[in-house]
């Protein structure tokens, strides 16, 4: 199975709605690993790696988030695989 990384940063109102509950919660029915985090300046970054369609379907749904985000920019960085994780955290 072909592994990929990938690093995201999500704009709008991702932070105060559950967007970091729900991606630790996506992720892991996905069966993706890594971590997501809120940034200083009302961002969320995050990290998915695992199998190429896993990740495909956690990026796909972290580009609409949960019930109440609204998503303004969703910039994606494909990275090489480094299988550094074990699962997924909120840090």
């Amino acid at each position: 199975m072909e592994k990929v990384r990938v690093h995201i940063i999500v704009s709008g109102r991702v932070q105060g709605v559950g967007y970091r509950n729900n991606t630790f919660k996506q992720a892991k029915k996905i069966g993706v690993n890594g971590w997501v985090r809120n940034l200083g300046d009302g961002k969320v970054e995050a990290v998915f790696e695992g199998g190429k369609q896993e990740v495909e379907k956690i990026i796909n749904w972290a580009k609409k988030g949960p019930l109440f985000a609204n998503i303004s920019d969703f910039k994606i960085e494909w990275q090489e695989p480094k299988e550094e994780f074990k699962n997924f955290e909120i840090k």
